[in-house]
């Protein structure tokens, strides 16, 4: 996986590095490979394994810049969790972490695969209406179908798992169980709940389910 390193300590001997899956994973020195650098913002390769980094090597600078040195008055935390804009949360969600319910997801990564899963929905929908009344005709005795409305929900059952594995991350991101998912069904409280656990923000530091992810400011 690759990565960016965002910090490290020579007395304490422990360092942090962002990966590119928007998670922060902890490294010590007997884990970096001959020519890694410790520089914060230096590019990595490393083999993830459950919140650590392993076997890290240095990646060369490629033309267009990505391991340049951070710019002035802009952080490289900031940077390399910016680079993940709203649509790729959205696809990563629904994708590589369609089942994952282990890890954390900040509040971008949550409002991010909402925004996106409901403007697809609205498309949708605005589709279908006008599939019904294409087969349904605008006449007063035309016919009630409402195929047009399949896409919709057939799109609203594919992605079921990935909106539930995302709240899952989302409560362990604030440091509450995962089992807190099934308020989420209670009609009325489970919108309130959505609403304030999007809301809430990350718990600082390490908790029981990883570290804190990339690009959040603690």
């Amino acid at each position: 996986m690759r990565g960016t390193v965002y910090h490290y300590d020579q007395d304490q001997d422990f360092g942090y590095i962002n990966g590119v899956d928007g998670t922060r994973y902890l490294f010590a020195r007997k884990d970096l490979n001959e020519g890694a650098a410790l520089v914060r913002g230096a590019v990595v390769e490393f083999q993830p394994d459950d919140g650590a980094a392993h076997d890290i090597v240095a990646v060369p600078s490629p033309s267009s810049g990505a391991g340049q040195p951070p710019r002035r008055g802009q952080p490289a935390e900031k940077r390399s969790a910016g680079s993940t804009g709203l649509w790729a949360y959205f696809g990563r969600t629904v994708s590589v972490n369609y089942f994952n319910f282990n890890g954390r997801a900040r509040r971008k990564e949550f409002w991010a695969f909402w925004l996106c899963f409901l403007l697809v929905q609205v498309a949708l929908v605005g589709f279908g209406i006008l599939v019904n009344l294409a087969v349904n005709g605008f006449g007063a005795n035309a016919g009630r179908s409402s195929i047009g409305f399949l896409p919709a929900i057939i799109y609203t059952l594919a992605f079921g798992f990935s909106w539930i594995a995302l709240v899952v991350r989302r409560l362990h991101d604030v440091g509450l169980s995962g089992w807190l998912v099934l308020v989420c069904f209670i009609p009325v409280i489970g919108e309130a709940a959505l609403l304030v656990l999007g809301l809430m923000p990350s718990q600082g530091g390490k908790n029981p389910w990883g570290s804190v992810p990339a690009g959040v400011r603690v």
